[in-house]
């Protein structure tokens, strides 16, 4: 069996972010997104920061993730040495929630884009991934079509699970 090329590539700033950003597996599965992750600090490593996203494009990424917490860093970073998107996770690992990761990702200066997601934003940054790499691949228009009808689905069915108390009938959830 052949590996597929990797079409995302995922950036953590330490091994500590590991055990939240595997959670894309389960969205790249889904849309049969290839992918490649690893660790490079934009700190204690920047070259190494440096040459991974440089020798991105040419390796046939097509999206970096770039995740980070504390002063988040690196997807700056990375969308510094790149014309690839940068979406940038920002990690819940110091002691004020995330906040300043956050604001570390959010807050690009003018001519280093980055998308940002919530504070331990995963499924929204692998998904962000997907819709971008959905202008070059038009077999994802169907999958996330799919994917927002199972997400759906699971909201709907959750209301079965409310017992005990006052509940709508299921007609109020219906346009007229």
């Amino acid at each position: 069996m052949t590996k597929k090329t990797a079409e995302i590539g995922i950036l953590l700033g330490s091994k500590s972010d590991l055990a939240l950003v595997k959670k894309v597996e389960e969205v790249f599965s889904f849309f049969d997104v290839s992918w490649e992750i690893s660790i490079a600090s934009a700190h204690r490593t920047p070259g190494d920061v440096v040459a991974y996203v440089k020798n991105a494009p040419r390796r046939g990424i097509k999206v970096l993730i770039a995740a980070a917490g504390l002063s988040a860093a690196l997807p700056g970073v990375v969308a510094a040495h790149t014309h690839l998107p940068v979406v940038g996770i920002p990690v819940n690992a110091g002691s004020i929630g995330g906040l300043d990761a956050l604001l570390s990702v959010a807050q690009m200066p003018p001519g280093v884009p980055v998308a940002s997601v919530g504070i331990d934003g995963v499924r929204n940054a692998a998904l962000f991934a997907v819709r971008i790499l959905g202008l070059v691949r038009s077999d994802l228009a169907e999958k996330l079509e799919a994917w927002s009808k199972k997400e759906s689905e699971a909201v709907r069915s959750s209301r079965s699970g409310i017992e005990g108390l006052p509940c709508p009938p299921d007609k109020a959830f219906t346009e007229e």
